[in-house]
């Protein structure tokens, strides 16, 4: 639970500053930020309990309620829903803000749409930078959408998988069509990988892959 809700939800309960303080292992200046900022927007506790972590940063992370605009403020409260409809297929930016301004005609325009949206993912999602070792990993996936092939002979249409393989250090990428994701096919695309890559990594890591995967349901 993000600390800001614990911050307000202790308040409301009739905690002190100073309890709060200790008891969350916050300086009491944060803490008195958190409260003047939740009773200058004047909502109520089940308001902020039922808005994301990620809101409640986004909202409290001003240093004065003022400096948020209505017109900015419609916006932040849109992005939330947006990026989870961005993981969705075939739902892109551009549509999201379709639906944006036609939900608010005076609304931002696109290209400052797109501006604050890339704050605001900055501020909540923030990048965890990760140290590659060459040579150590291999990270192999299926792509989310499949791709489709044309039998010359027959003319039938057959949907096939996308593998994808990435050497993590430098980024130097693989990719082919596959049948299925089933075992053997798998192997075979890791197979090729290595070979395009001309050596062996010390670990293959899969993204929760079935394939990769072997099941059994007794010990030989």
């Amino acid at each position: 639970m993000s600390k800001i809700r614990k911050v307000i939800k202790f308040h409301c309960s009739g905690k002190s500053k100073l309890f709060i303080s200790n008891y969350l292992s916050l300086s009491r200046n944060t803490v008195k930020k958190y409260i003047s900022l939740f009773e200058l927007l004047g909502l109520s506790f089940e308001a902020i309990d039922a808005k994301t972590d990620a809101e409640l940063e986004v909202l409290f992370s001003q240093n004065t309620v003022e400096t948020i605009e209505p017109k900015l403020q419609k916006l932040h409260d849109f992005f939330p829903q947006m990026e989870r409809e961005l993981k969705k297929v075939r739902v892109t930016i551009q549509l999201m803000w379709e639906r944006y301004i036609t939900i608010h005609p005076d609304g931002f325009k696109s290209s400052q749409f797109r501006h604050h949206f890339k704050i605001w993912g900055k501020r909540v999602n923030p990048v965890m930078h990760m140290n590659h070792k060459s040579g150590d990993k291999m990270y192999v996936d299926y792509a989310g959408k499949t791709l489709s092939i044309i039998e010359k002979e027959t003319g039938e249409i057959k949907e096939v998988q996308f593998f994808v393989a990435i050497l993590g250090a430098s980024q130097h990428t693989y990719a082919e069509a596959s049948i299925s994701q089933q075992k053997e096919d798998f192997v075979t695309s890791v197979e090729n990988a290595m070979r395009f890559f001309e050596g062996v990594p010390a670990a293959i890591v899969p993204d929760n892959l079935k394939s990769a995967v072997i099941k059994s349901s007794r010990f030989e």
